[in-house]
């Protein structure tokens, strides 16, 4: 058995390939790092790193074990530190918040689930913008975040609110005659954007550059904000996929809605920065999953 001593020096020198600094990270001499490191080769029967006065590199050996050791090493710590969580119990703040008026009923069970579970933690509600979201994630300001899926560079739970997707058009509009339209038909009007500061994936998600069958699609004027963009629409600057739960809660006299058919639906839930991922969050996922069952 290694103890763990042995195992941060050799991820160490694994990482850095000098004597030096893996002395100066570990806050010990360079003889000490050396004397771990024969040890270690003793044990093994085999050199893990080639030496020289001026290069320190891995032998095929030692990077099969470093590649062997580190995911090992990372659940172990993952595992004691979710140990260590758990016996404090959830507490502290946890900042969630809500894009779009429909996702707001979902958060708040999930926060009144929460809130019953862990009642030593917590919760701040607010209102993301369209300009904003992504940054408030990025900033730590907002935890979890429910919003549309997907999100680039983001980790998500499961989906809590599916939708099937519309067309957002001017009252008076050609297409609001129709029953129902083809995401084709994105190619004849100019489509209102999203703020560029809006997750790149979601806008290729909402507002394609092109269609299914790759006809290019035209790009209309962006707008700051939802309610700017119904409004570029109802100005007749150009029209906007949008889900089918903004009808009820954007009724506009100057908007029509139409059904597209051959859309896949809108997913929402919570999304978070990875690395921000404590038990706070998971915790606050896991209730969300469950505030939204069916028979709850």
């Amino acid at each position: 058995m290694l103890e763990r001593y042995e195992i941060d020096t050799f991820l160490t020198l694994a990482e850095e390939l000098h004597f030096g600094r893996t002395a100066e990270r570990l806050r010990v001499s360079t003889g000490r790092v050396s004397h771990v490191v024969k040890k270690l080769e003793r044990r093994i029967g085999a050199p893990l790193f080639a030496r020289t006065s001026r290069v320190v590199r891995l032998t095929p050996i030692g990077r099969q074990f470093a590649d062997d050791l580190a995911p090992l090493v990372a659940g172990m710590d993952e595992a004691v530190r979710r140990a260590v969580e758990a016996g404090r119990g959830v507490t502290g703040t946890l900042r969630v918040a809500f894009l779009g008026e429909w996702t707001a009923p979902v958060l708040l069970r999930a926060v009144a689930l929460f809130t019953e579970r862990h009642p030593d933690c917590q919760v701040e509600v607010r209102e993301a913008q369209l300009s904003t979201s992504r940054s408030g994630l990025l900033d730590g300001s907002t935890d979890v975040l429910i919003a549309s899926f997907p999100f680039d560079g983001m980790a998500n739970g499961p989906a809590l609110l599916t939708e099937s997707r519309m067309l957002a058009v001017p009252v008076g509009h050609p297409l609001t005659g129709e029953r129902s339209v083809s995401l084709e038909v994105l190619a004849e009007h100019s489509v209102v954007q999203y703020p560029a500061v809006t997750s790149a994936e979601f806008k290729r998600d909402r507002t394609p550059e092109q269609t299914p069958s790759g006809r290019p699609v035209p790009k209309g004027p962006s707008g700051n904000t939802f309610s700017e963009m119904l409004s570029l629409v109802a100005l007749g600057r150009g029209v906007l996929p949008v889900g089918e739960h903004t009808r009820r809660y954007y009724p506009r006299p100057d908007v029509a809605y139409v059904p597209i058919h051959d859309a896949p639906p809108i997913r929402r839930g919570p999304v978070w920065l990875a690395s921000n991922t404590n038990t706070r969050v998971r915790e606050f996922v896991r209730a969300a999953a469950d505030a939204t069952e069916p028979n709850r």
